[in-house]
């Protein structure tokens, strides 16, 4: 049985239900769906998410309208997991984590370094010990990462890299973590399938950059080695617009 996997990054998660959020991800209909910056806590979640028949499992940060991850399940019974035992990175809500039986799945808002790069060092620890606390699960079991992970890996990951050389999100410390990363044996699933530039995640809203695609792929989903061979596709989904990000969508069989 094949099994369908959502993650967005919805960018306030009340805000993208005015947008058709709910009526979309009833269209998709996916098993699982994994949701970053939905900026609400528990008692705000909309009643348009919580009457679309999945199981929902919030990660809120400590400071409301900020950061927080949520997992949406067709599967009842399924506890989640909050946080990687780190209370820095904890009281903002980052990580929200399933064990689905054969594999765990893991999703994740990764820290934005920022214009000025003020949290570019928040961010590596981040990016440091998530890596680590994944690794620890994945000694007992496979692991799905997904989210916004916020780096282009390679020139290849957004529209115009020679521009970037240095901001946020494509500095060489975000780049080369993701580069370690992967090589510690973890696959990025899309790239498993798709080669090509022009596909992007993320646009900013100002002078038309969606429209002109100049944009920057920065939602993953990543799977350990030992699950590589589970995966069957791995997609962006263009055309939808409750946010500033696209879903990407990963399937696969058990």
């Amino acid at each position: 049985m094949q099994l369908s996997l959502l993650s967005w990054n919805v960018n306030g998660i009340r805000a993208a239900v005015k947008k058709g959020l709910a009526s979309d991800i009833s269209r998709l209909d996916p098993d699982i769906v994994c949701l970053q910056e939905v900026k609400c806590q528990e008692d705000q979640i909309p009643e348009e998410i919580t009457s679309l028949g999945y199981s929902v499992h919030l990660n809120s940060a400590t400071s409301k309208g900020y950061s927080g991850t949520m997992i949406l399940s067709r599967e009842k019974g399924r506890d989640a997991s909050v946080g990687i035992g780190t209370n820095k990175f904890d009281s903002e809500g980052r990580v929200i984590s399933m064990d689905l039986g054969y594999f765990y799945l893991i999703n994740a808002y990764f820290p934005n370094s920022r214009r000025d790069l003020g949290r570019l060092q928040y961010k590596l620890e981040f990016n440091h010990a998530i890596a680590a606390w994944v690794d620890n699960l994945r000694r007992k079991k496979p692991v799905v990462l997904c989210g916004d992970l916020n780096v282009a890996h390679d020139e290849v990951d957004l529209a115009r890299p020679g521009e970037n050389l240095g901001n946020a999100g494509f500095t060489m410390e975000e780049r080369q973590w993701m580069t370690q990363f992967l090589s510690s044996g973890y696959k990025d699933t899309f790239r498993l399938f798709n080669s090509l530039g022009g596909n992007y995640t993320w646009w900013s809203y100002m002078n038309g950059a969606r429209e002109k695609n100049i944009g920057w792929r920065i939602d993953y989903f990543v799977v350990s080695s030992d699950m590589e061979k589970k995966v069957e596709d791995s997609r962006i989904l263009k055309e939808h617009y409750c946010s500033d990000h696209v879903p990407v969508q990963l399937f696969i069989s058990p």
